[in-house]
């Protein structure tokens, strides 16, 4: 998933991060509900988290601006007003859940889950194409007696291709898709990572799957 988290405190912001880039969800961490409220107009989230005490726009204002919008994603408010006053004005605002500080990652992690079941994307925890699986817990690829294990940017890659199964995917789609607002891939990126997979899909018996479309892209291509 595409995950926009908003936390001022850097200290509970990286860790939760790296928590949920280590299970292939790819992050867009901010510290500032400014910089959220514009990346809520630019990027098309799957989830957010999103810190109560904000500075400048809080993060009930930006889960109201989200829905005002006519956004639908789930949204997951960080706070440390545990009253039901407060529970009853996120949820009004259109949160979707609430976890109270200090945060538990594992907690975050299931709540993550739970949320994610709820999206139109939602396939199980298991993508199937013909007979390649996807895990989307253990990142694992399998087909027929062979498993492998995948990376968390070969997984992201491959839960892109599969879920757009078919479609001429750009370099620029799969770079706004897989890399997280701010950072700057190298030029030869999506080219390394695709090469990477391939070797992937070939210890599966599916090299050929990934192909290139020269001068437009790469689609995940397969015989049913």
């Amino acid at each position: 998933m595409l995950i926009l988290l908003v936390e001022d405190d850097l200290a509970q912001l990286e860790p939760l991060q790296t928590a949920l880039s280590q299970v292939g969800h790819v992050v867009d961490a901010v510290q500032d509900g400014e910089m959220a409220s514009a990346l809520i107009k630019e990027r098309d989230y799957d989830l957010l988290i999103l810190d109560w005490m904000l500075p400048n726009v809080s993060g009930v204002d930006l889960c109201r601006q989200y829905r005002d919008l006519g956004r639908t994603a789930p949204v997951l408010m960080i706070t440390a007003k545990d009253t039901t006053a407060d529970k009853v004005d996120g949820l009004d605002a259109g949160a979707d859940d609430y976890i109270v500080k200090p945060v538990d990652v594992l907690e975050l992690l299931a709540r993550v889950r739970a949320l994610g079941r709820r999206s139109p994307l939602w396939q199980g925890e298991v993508l199937a194409i013909a007979d390649l699986q996807l895990d989307l817990t253990s990142l694992e690829l399998e087909r027929g007696a062979e498993k492998i294990q995948l990376s968390v940017k070969e997984f992201q890659l491959m839960e892109y291709l599969m879920r757009h199964p078919r479609q001429v995917l750009s370099r620029d789609q799969i770079e706004q898709a897989l890399w997280s607002w701010g950072s700057e891939p190298e030029s030869n990126a999506v080219t390394t990572l695709v090469r990477r997979l391939r070797q992937r899909l070939e210890a599966v018996g599916a090299k050929d799957w990934l192909e290139t479309v020269y001068g437009m892209g790469y689609r995940l291509n397969y015989q049913d």
